[in-house]
């Protein structure tokens, strides 16, 4: 299979110009910087043809000696000097592209990213982007090169056109095997890549539920496809290498065999008195010369076609679809909705329905629900039913297909991404926690919060004298083991309450904490029901016992509504929900489960 960016085409060409062009000031200068190097070194076997004439001519040596040392001293500054500045231009390119991919990243569209394995991702920032180091000096250097090539071949016709005919000769075969060869490896090269994407996203998920495939036993067996995947890549490397290795034997071999055949031819046409020997001496030195300008157009190319598969990789990322920064429909008065009152409804669904990608079921479908300005909304179903679903459209992960979300009477369209999701607070069940310290995840979503707002919330979900008793208190890094999974729920639930938000979204915050905990933060929520309001879904029911309201869902549709004692009167499901769990207001305690037990010793 033919992979992509293995030719030099033109568009692929002007895909990684794209990447350089802004720096194409820099460019310009080492091209001159490299022009100039090539002129000195083209000079160097003429002065010292002048170094042999005047020495044959038994005349002064001063002045080609000088120009010799003056030659190699300026050749040297100008070539550290190009060197400098070509090794910091592919490091700006490089941060250049990887800023770009991950500011997109970053505002792409949920569904964008969780699509593609994470592993894979990482790599475009960190292995793709790293070849364009070499490659954005590989356009100066082909040119630079090329003209090097040219000028010597030149100056060797002026010494001796017989001898260059040989030398020709020889740079053309060179040539036809070197662009027979090429090819191959630039496939060899972007297939290999694609295996380390790969390999990056298997080993990234493995990891993450490393817990799982240890306790599985199948640390071998997933060891066992990850690795073929790096033996995949390895073997197209190898490929490469053995490809690059027989272009580089080739041509390293045809000089070499060219330099004795023009040793030779020259040697015979100097006996015959048709050649002077010091021109004989400074045609040998072009002819060594000609491995400079040869071999680095072969590295030239071979870095150019590797950055344009990179280049065409990283590109991709382009097609990612971002969040826009607008409203879809402008705000004006017929759109702002009706005054924001308390009884207005926070969040309203009227219809909705929705689905992941074209081609799938709709996820939800006839959604209409009301989440009032206060109070605690409780989500339950069986796996499946939508309830994630729901939490994607409050937050705006997912845009409807059909129908519409109201936030203080106004729709969704007519607000930014980011002044909806400022309404909002959201922990996840999982809960996830960002790089850094407890002090870090605390001040995420407010940075400017003060050690006295933070006190309040770590006292509101029980975490104070935790904090208290750790040797570094909230800089203590959550890479440490002294934080439990639970207490790091308890971080992110802390982080979600800081300067209450109108609507605090829970996806089952106490799924990974002890029966007295789980009592502590119901009354938690039951606080910031009492000011805002509380969206919870919830997959341990005794979540929703509290609950104002809760919202039974089944197959995308929400069936039934009401409260904890309506719902178990009234709908089948919700009956068979609470027995499956134990949960019913009829049990004695003797037969309560410890968490029930902790709560309601909390209530007492």
């Amino acid at each position: 299979m033919s992979a992509p960016g293995a030719d030099i085409s033109l568009p692929r060409l002007r895909l990684l110009v794209s990447f350089i062009r802004p720096h194409w000031r820099v460019m310009l200068l080492g091209l001159v910087l490299g022009l100039l190097g090539n002129a000195v070194g083209l000079a160097t076997p003429m002065v010292t043809k002048w170094v042999l004439d005047s020495l044959g001519a038994a005349g002064s040596m001063t002045e080609p000696i000088v120009a010799l040392v003056a030659l190699v001293i300026v050749g040297a500054g100008i070539t550290l000097w190009q060197w400098i500045l070509l090794g910091t231009l592919a490091e700006r390119v490089v941060l250049d592209a990887r800023t770009s991919i991950i500011r997109r990243y970053f505002a792409a569209r949920i569904a964008e990213l969780t699509g593609r394995p994470t592993g894979e991702l990482v790599t475009r920032v960190t292995s793709d982007t790293g070849l364009l180091h070499q490659a954005s000096g590989s356009i100066i250097g082909l040119i630079n090169s090329s003209l090097a090539l040219i000028g010597t071949l030149v100056l060797m016709g002026v010494l001796d056109l017989v001898l260059l005919g040989s030398t020709l000769v020889a740079v053309i075969i060179v040539g036809i095997i070197m662009a027979v060869l090429m090819p191959s490896i630039a496939k060899a090269q972007e297939a290999a890549q694609a295996s380390v994407g790969r390999l990056g996203g298997a080993l990234e998920g493995a990891l993450r539920a490393i817990r799982t495939v240890k306790a599985s036993r199948a640390e071998a067996r997933q060891g066992d496809r990850i690795i073929a995947d790096a033996r995949d890549s390895a073997a197209h490397s190898v490929r490469a290498a053995r490809r690059t290795a027989s272009v580089w034997t080739i041509t390293w071999t045809g000089i070499q065999l060219s330099i004795i055949a023009i040793l030779g031819i020259g040697a015979w046409r100097a006996e015959l008195g048709l050649l002077e020997l010091s021109s004989l001496i400074a045609f040998l030195l072009y002819a060594f010369q000609l491995m400079g300008p040869i071999s680095e157009l072969t590295q030239n190319v071979t870095a150019l076609q590797a950055g344009i598969a990179a280049a065409s990789r990283i590109r991709e990322i382009e097609a990612i679809d971002v969040e826009p920064r607008q409203p879809a429909t402008p705000t004006d008065t017929s759109a702002t909705g009706p005054a924001r009152t308390d009884d207005l409804p926070v969040l309203v669904f009227r219809n909705v329905t929705a689905r992941y990608a074209p081609d799938t079921p709709p996820a939800v479908r006839g959604i209409n629900l009301e989440i009032p300005r206060r109070g605690h909304t409780a989500i339950v179903g069986p796996s499946g039913a939508g309830k994630t679903t729901l939490f994607s459209l409050i937050l705006r992960f997912l845009e409807p297909r059909d129908g519409e979300l109201l936030l203080d009477g106004r729709p969704y369209s007519t607000y930014t991404h980011d002044e909806i999701r400022a309404r909002l607070a959201y922990v996840e069940q999982e809960t996830p926690v960002v790089p850094g310290t407890i002090r870090d995840n605390l001040l995420f979503t407010h940075p400017d919060a003060t050690d006295d707002e933070l006190r309040t919330v770590l006292t509101a979900v029980r975490l104070d004298e935790k904090i208290d008793s750790l040797d570094e208190g909230l800089d203590t890094s959550l890479s440490s083991s002294e934080v439990s999974g639970g207490q790091r729920q308890r971080i992110a639930l802390a982080r979600a309450i800081l300067r209450t938000p109108d609507v605090l979204l829970l996806d089952e915050a106490t799924a990974q904490v002890d029966g007295l905990t789980e009592a502590a933060l119901h009354d938690c929520i039951r606080q910031r029901a009492a000011t805002g309001a509380v969206v919870t879904i919830a997959h341990r029911l005794s979540t929703v016992l509290d609950a104002d309201s809760i919202a039974v869902m089944e197959d995308g549709r929400i069936r039934a509504q009401g409260t904890h004692s309506e719902l178990l009167a009234s709908d089948e499901l919700y009956r068979q929900l609470i027995e499956a769990l134990r949960i019913a207001d009829s049990r004695e305690p003797d037969q309560q489960s410890t968490d029930d037990l902790a709560m309601a010793a909390a209530r007492r």
